[in-house]
């Protein structure tokens, strides 16, 4: 008889809104409870396809929550699985280890979350054995692998490994229980069941390696769809995988150039076609977009100065596609005319073109910017500051993006007055 059971990962469930740009409360509604409706998809597909077992890789809660809201959330959900006779498995990740509804909250008996000691559980199902086996973070950091701590696999039975692990490293991740692949491939285990790195992977090899991702994403650093894994292990312990789509809202970057935009009808017809394009390609419930205009353009000043009410008429774009939502509207345009003028020809041309080649770039300038930017966070409370980056390197991509921003808003302004424009 064949073991089947869903395989999930860094839920990170009721994490706090992650972005300053989430500023319509519908949006800012929708994306703060898509992880619990993410959570309600998967336990749905858990009892639609009559699994055995959920299998939850760490990172089910986000670090040091208290919400007794989250707690009772959860158990309901942990309830409906107990009442369809599933089976949970869940081991703690770096998140969970310091949430303390992971001490207190009371779960059915049908849920097994590991320790910090490797335990391993089996089960009879029909002629197969299985082998879950797992360990969980004690504290929040573990820059050792873990590897070593499981115990050897059951001879005879599928070996399931589950494990929240940095891997070899990832962008974005820091170092947690770092093992390389080739190690989880030596290991003996039929299937390893991850967690950890938000995006999902199968690693391919001698045996079946899957980091699920996370089921849904929360901003838009975390942006395309998110599912889970449906695995089947059959008799001859042969595995197969189907993934299976869970996210609610899905993010996107959409780019659009907007330099064949003659008025601003045009330009507003340009955004409707991007936003419809995405839309079809989106199979989640909800698209939520980042959009950036490229280009240039005549309409690069009034673009700026109606920054406004150019993101309302993407917003009823969005709404007329249906489940489009708006996240952010950047601005990368520049004056037409700094495009096409010859050198000499136009003092607002040239102004541009020396202010990108001599000014911009010197290190006095970038420092006054820095200057003003870090005046500006400091006077900020700490959730507030994500705007600049979370390091050195993303605040420095900030910087290029504001000097440069800056540099084409006061040649768009130029060019503009020197059009008539006010």
């Amino acid at each position: 008889m064949p073991f089947r059971f869903v395989h999930t990962a860094d839920l990170h469930l009721d994490s706090p809104l992650r972005s300053l740009a989430l500023r319509n409360a519908e949006l800012a509604a929708l994306v703060g409870d898509a992880t619990r409706q993410a959570l309600v998809r998967i336990v749905d597909l858990c009892i639609d396809e009559a699994v055995d077992a959920l299998i939850i890789a760490g990172d089910l809660y986000d670090g040091e929550q208290t919400s007794m809201k989250t707690a009772r959330f959860l158990a309901t959900q942990m309830e409906r699985l107990h009442q369809a006779s599933i089976s949970v498995f869940k081991i703690r990740g770096n998140h969970d280890a310091m949430s303390k509804i992971t001490q207190e909250l009371v779960l059915p008996p049908s849920v097994k979350i590991f320790s910090g000691r490797a335990e391993i559980v089996e089960a009879r199902h029909g002629d197969l054995t299985v082998a879950i086996q797992g360990l969980s973070f004690a504290r929040p950091q573990a820059p050792e692998s873990l590897l070593p701590k499981y115990k050897p696999p059951v001879a005879g039975a599928a070996n399931i490994g589950i494990m929240h692990t940095s891997l070899a490293g990832a962008p974005g991740h820091d170092p947690y229980a770092p093992c390389t692949v080739a190690e989880l491939h030596a290991s003996g285990f039929d299937y390893w069941a991850l967690g950890h790195i938000h995006q999902r992977t199968h690693h391919a090899g001698e045996r079946t390696i899957i980091m699920p991702g996370m089921p849904q994403g929360r901003d838009i650093n975390e942006a395309g769809e998110k599912s889970v894994s449906l695995v089947t292990i059959h008799d001859d312990r042969t595995v197969e995988v189907e993934e299976r789509l869970t996210s609610i809202a899905q993010f996107a970057r959409i780019s659009v150039d907007i330099s064949q935009a003659e008025d601003w009808r045009a330009l507003a017809n340009l955004i409707g076609v991007a936003l419809e394009r995405e839309r079809d390609r989106t199979r989640s419930d909800h698209l939520v977009a980042r959009l950036t205009l490229t280009g240039a353009s005549p309409l690069a000043w009034r673009m700026r100065r109606d920054a406004d009410l150019l993101r309302t008429e993407a917003e009823q774009r969005g709404q007329r596609t249906g489940n489009v939502w708006i996240e952010k509207l950047e601005l990368a345009v520049s004056a037409a005319e700094a495009a096409t003028a010859a050198p000499g020809a136009d003092p607002v041309v040239e102004l541009g073109q020396l202010m990108r080649r001599d000014v911009m770039r010197t290190s006095a300038y970038r420092e006054q910017v820095r200057a003003l930017v870090e005046e500006l966070l400091d006077d900020l409370p700490p959730e507030s500051r994500r705007f600049a980056g979370d390091d050195a390197e993303e605040l420095e991509r900030f910087l290029d993006d504001v000097i440069s921003d800056g540099g084409e808003e006061l040649v768009a302004r130029l060019s503009a007055k020197d059009q008539g424009e006010s």
